[in-house]
Formats: structure tokens, C-alpha cells, sequence
């Protein structure tokens, strides 16, 4: 025969697996109620919490009926509100006679077996958040003392689940809001509306956005590399009525052939050496917002047949498995590539090219968009001096001279390493041309070779230089002879000399 204390150190041992088991407070609580009953005979129970509207709720209970469970009880009413507001238990050996007992939840009155209530505060550190309490059958001899005992250890692994119960939600709820916050920096850093660049190309690019943005349409960007494709695709994800779900990127170039297919589509267990468990695709990860596949010119032929059907049918099969997933995914695809060349070639499906050409955006090359150039370059200019911690406040004339004249076969991309780079080896507060990548300042590299003397080139510096002074103090030649470590005669005699007009550079 089981010892009444080895009973309950089995009991307490069940209600702590119950209660670490799974993070379901509810589900939890309803297990340790249903252990009371079958191990010590509980008649009822129930699990009173305080919410946030300073009430006390019945959050799990056992033998209650549906409308019992919704009884609400204020602190400092009845037993169970006297319990929470006092802190401290409270034992009713006969029932039926207690004017406090409120039977909101049951009816404890005209029974035909008596019934004892006994009642204990759940605590989360010295805090009182609910009660547990129990109806027993009346025994004379009932040791009240050690059955209070007994439930306060219990209602103590309760305070502690609803410890972590609360924990939980606080940080879901602080990660929620994270996630909503990350969502709308990245909605704003993405709205086409705050994209750089106000050239006729661009404002072409802008036009299509907001005509394809608000559909389901597939997309294919076209550019050359370091136009800003990504941007685009994310500006036209962000810009739609999927901005809250998922955008998943894949770049096929990046991938080699034998892992592309298990990536976009994911794989079952044992289907190939290596896969000890199921993994979904990014198709299955993009569900309901956008997938975009980056270099798609590069993608084998066997992946297109499967892309191809993903199109047509809008399912797909995980390698090595029958079942068959429907996506609700729109897909944005990339290239830098002649496709119709790599058709001709035999490299790329035709019909896929048709299925994903429905909507084209072509992004022209930097060089194309001359207006661009400055723009670009004061907002790198701006992030990487303050990423840097410098203080470099313009770019002399030279040095914007040979940004405008670069034909940047690297596109944005190299403008933006360019300015990087500048800003990185730059120890004062001007940007010179010497600061800019070598590729800048050398005529063969640009395009740009031109027959001068060498005292043509090096009027022409000196030219500069002395313009650049003159912006600087703002027309004031005294100042700019200074700043040249030269005299206020020489210096107008240049002036002269070059037909500089002074009065340009004043306020």
C-alpha cells in the first residue's frame, strides 16, 4: 500500500512534468487538475487568474460545468477573491454552510454528500496572481494542515508556468512589435518613392512599379549587374499588398547546379544521402508573399522544366516526395543576360522565358543616366561619412569633373565602392580627385583620352585649384591666396589670366 507521502511525491512529480512539458498554460493546467482527481479524489478544482482587467478569471478547471467556467469574481470577493487579496489560504471544512462560498461556478448547497473547500494563493515571486482551489469530500479526521501544505507546493509550480507563461508573451509581443517596426523601415526604405535617381530611364522604372506593384503578375527585371535589380524587386514587394508576408531571395548563380532544385524545393527525409529530415523549399517559405530569384539566365535546364511547371500548374513536389504543395508565391526573376541569345543557344527554355517575360523592367546603366551620378553620390557621400565617422562635407570640382565623365561599367555598384573608398582614405574635409579609385584618373580606363601639351594640363589643374579656393571662401580672393599659401597679386593675376570671374562665387 503507497504511503500517503510517497503518493504525493509521485503526484508532485507528474505535476512537474506536466507543467514543463509544453508551453499551453492552459493545457497544463487542465493535466494538474486531472491528476489531483485521479490521485487524491479532488471532487472539483479550478485555476483562478488575475488579467489585466483586475479580475479573477477561472483559467483551467475540472468538474465545473461551461457557464461555471465563465464566473468572474473581484479581489477581496468571496473565498477565492479573499484568498487573492489577503494572500494567505483560506479552508472551509463544511461547505454548505459557509455564507462566503459565492457558488458562482458550482453549487456546494443541498448536496447529499458535505464537501470541504480549501483554497491557496498562486504567488509569482511575492506577487499574488490567482488561487487554486479544490472541493474535497468531508472527512472528520482530514489533516487540514498538511492538505494546505500539500496544495501550496502545487499552486507554487503553477506561480512558476505562469511565470514563464508571461515571460513568453512579453517577449512575443516585444518580438512582434520588432517584427512590425523591421517591416516598416523596410516597406520605407524600399518605397520606390524614396529611390534616388530622377532621370527619364528612372522615372520609367517608377511607372512600371506602380503599374505591376498592386497585381499577382510575374516580373522580369533586366539590367546589367549593379544597376540595382534587388532594390527594385524589393520595392515592388514592398510596395504591394504582400508587404507583410515574406520575401525571400534566392541568387541561382550562387547555388551550384546539384543543390539549386533541393533549395527552391525543398526535400523529404532520406531522400538522398545527407537528408536526415524534411526541409522545406524557399518556394514553401515565400507562401503568400514574393520569391525572387536573382540571375536567372544562369539556372540549369533541368530546374527550368521544374520552374516551368511551378508556373503553369502553381505546385510543386519536394525531392523525394509524393505530395503535392500549392504556392500562392509571386515570383520576380533577374538577369544580366541575353536570354533570347541563350535561347538561340539552347541554354534557356523558350517557353519559360515567355512564361516569366509577362511583365519587363529594364533598369539602364549609369552611364545612361548621367542626371543620376551627383545624386548617388552626395547620398553614398552621406551614409559613409556618418558610418565612418568622418566629416567630409563636399567634392571639389576635379574629382565630380572625373565621376561625370567615367563611363562605370560596374554601374551603381562602383559608385558606390568609389565614394566608399574616397571617403575611407580622405583625411580632411574635401574629397579630391587623387582620393578616387585609379580606374577614375587614368584617361585609357575612362574612355576619355585627349591630346594636351603638358603646360595645357598643367594650366588646367592649376585652373582648378584655384576655383576650388574661390568656392571655398566664397569669392574672397585675399582669403583664397591664403588658403593657396600664395600672394593676393599673384593669385588676381591667375585670376586674369584664366578668365575667372570672382564675383560668381559670392553670396
Amino acid at each position: 500500500m503507497e504511503s500517503r507521502e510517497s503518493k504525493r511525491l509521485t503526484t508532485l512529480l507528474e505535476l512537474s512534468q506536466a507543467l514543463s512539458g509544453t508551453l499551453n498554460l492552459k493545457h497544463s493546467l487542465h493535466r494538474v487538475l486531472e491528476i489531483l482527481e485521479a490521485r487524491h479524489g479532488m471532487v472539483r478544482s479550478a485555476v483562478t487568474l488575475l488579467r489585466e482587467d483586475s479580475e479573477l478569471h477561472i483559467e483551467a478547471s475540472n468538474g465545473i460545468s461551461p457557464e461555471g467556467q465563465r464566473a468572474q469574481y473581484r479581489i477581496g470577493e468571496g473565498i477565492t477573491g479573499r484568498v487573492v487579496e489577503s494572500g494567505k489560504p483560506i479552508v472551509v471544512p463544511r461547505a454548505s454552510s459557509e455564507p462566503l462560498l459565492l457558488n458562482r461556478a458550482v453549487q456546494r448547497k443541498n448536496l447529499k454528500d458535505e464537501l470541504s473547500y480549501i483554497c491557496v494563493p498562486i504567488m509569482e515571486g511575492r506577487k499574488t496572481v490567482g488561487a487554486l482551489g479544490v472541493d474535497m469530500r468531508f472527512k472528520k479526521d482530514r489533516d487540514y494542515e498538511q492538505t494546505v501544505k500539500f496544495l501550496r507546493v502545487i499552486a507554487g509550480f503553477i506561480g512558476q508556468a505562469v511565470r514563464v507563461e508571461r515571460l513568453v508573451q512579453a517577449e512575443t509581443k516585444k518580438l512582434q512589435a520588432e517584427n512590425t517596426q523591421l517591416r516598416e523601415e523596410l516597406r520605407e526604405r524600399y518605397d520606390f518613392s524614396n529611390m534616388i535617381g530622377g532621370s527619364g530611364g528612372m522615372r520609367q522604372v517608377y511607372e512600371q512599379i506602380a503599374q505591376v506593384a498592386g497585381t499577382n503578375t510575374s516580373v522580369l527585371i533586366r539590367g546589367e549587374s549593379g544597376t540595382g535589380k534587388e532594390l527594385i524587386a524589393h520595392a515592388i514587394h514592398y510596395s504591394s499588398s504582400r508587404s507583410k508576408k515574406p520575401f525571400v531571395k534566392v541568387s541561382c548563380a550562387a547555388l551550384p547546379e546539384t543543390l539549386i532544385e533541393s533549395e527552391l524545393f525543398g526535400y523529404e527525409k532520406g531522400a538522398f544521402t545527407g537528408a536526415q529530415s524534411r526541409k522545406m523549399g524557399r518556394f514553401e517559405l515565400a507562401e503568400g508573399g514574393t520569391i525572387f530569384l536573382d540571375e536567372i539566365g544562369d539556372l540549369n535546364l533541368t530546374t527550368q522544366v521544374k520552374l516551368l511547371r511551378v508556373l503553369q500548374e502553381r505546385e510543386f513536389e519536394r525531392l523525394g516526395g509524393t505530395e503535392t504543395i500549392k504556392i500562392k508565391a509571386r515570383l520576380i526573376t533577374a538577369t544580366n543576360k541575353d536570354l533570347e541569345n541563350a535561347i538561340t543557344e539552347g541554354t534557356f527554355r523558350e517557353d519559360l522565358y515567355y512564361r516569366l517575360n509577362v511583365f519587363s523592367i529594364f533598369i539602364p546603366p549609369l552611364r545612361e543616366r548621367k542626371p543620376d551620378i551627383m545624386a548617388l553620390t552626395d547620398y553614398f557621400l552621406d551614409k559613409y561619412t556618418r558610418e565612418h565617422n568622418k566629416s567630409i562635407k563636399r567634392i571639389s570640382t576635379p574629382a565630380i569633373d572625373m565621376l561625370m565623365s567615367y563611363h562605370w561599367p560596374g554601374n551603381v555598384r562602383e559608385l558606390e565602392n568609389a565614394i566608399e573608398r574616397a571617403v575611407l582614405i580622405c583625411d580632411g574635409n574635401v574629397i579630391h580627385g587623387h582620393h578616387l579609385p585609379p580606374t577614375l584618373q587614368t584617361a585609357e580606363a575612362s574612355g576619355t583620352i585627349v591630346k594636351v601639351s603638358l603646360g595645357d594640363s598643367v594650366a588646367s589643374y592649376e585652373k582648378d585649384l584655384i576655383v576650388d579656393a574661390l568656392k571655398t571662401t566664397t569669392g574672397n580672393c585675399s582669403r583664397a591666396a591664403r588658403l593657396l599659401s600664395t600672394t593676393e597679386r599673384v593669385l588676381n593675376y591667375k585670376v586674369k589670366k584664366y578668365g575667372i570671374d570672382c564675383s560668381r562665387f559670392r553670396k
